[in-house]
């Protein structure tokens, strides 16, 4: 059975949506199954001040885009950067292991949104 956190996530799930004119994003689809989700950032001053996401998926994969959307609000893009599967996890009271693989992919959207976000905001020397 899944942990509160989980069921928490999955029935009142934070940040859902998407941003007009994100700073980053990035749509990161499961190898193993149909879960999608999109992750656009607004980031200012290096902080993550906006962090939205749209998922297709289980109640594990929209639990965890929701908590690693939440873990990240505020953070420098480093330390947002830094998030990983393992700790959205563990804020979420634990998902089984295979859920690790297929559900929770939000760490790597946005990841790959902040690096989005890099490609446009720093300029070649």
């Amino acid at each position: 059975m899944y942990s509160e956190q989980v069921r928490d996530h999955y029935a009142h799930p934070r940040n859902v949506g998407s941003i007009a004119d994100p700073s980053g994003k990035s749509l990161v689809k499961s190898t193993f199954d149909s879960d999608t989700v999109l992750v656009t950032l607004r980031i200012e001053n290096g902080l993550i001040q906006e962090a939205r996401f749209k998922c297709m998926g289980c109640a594990v994969a929209i639990a965890c885009s929701s908590m690693a959307t939440e873990m990240v609000l505020g953070k420098p893009v480093d330390e947002a950067y830094a998030i990983t599967e393992q700790a959205v996890a563990e804020a979420l009271g634990g998902i089984p292991e295979y859920k690790m693989r297929c559900s929770n992919l939000a760490p790597a959207a946005i990841r790959n949104a902040i690096d989005d976000w890099r490609k446009t905001c720093i300029q070649p020397t």
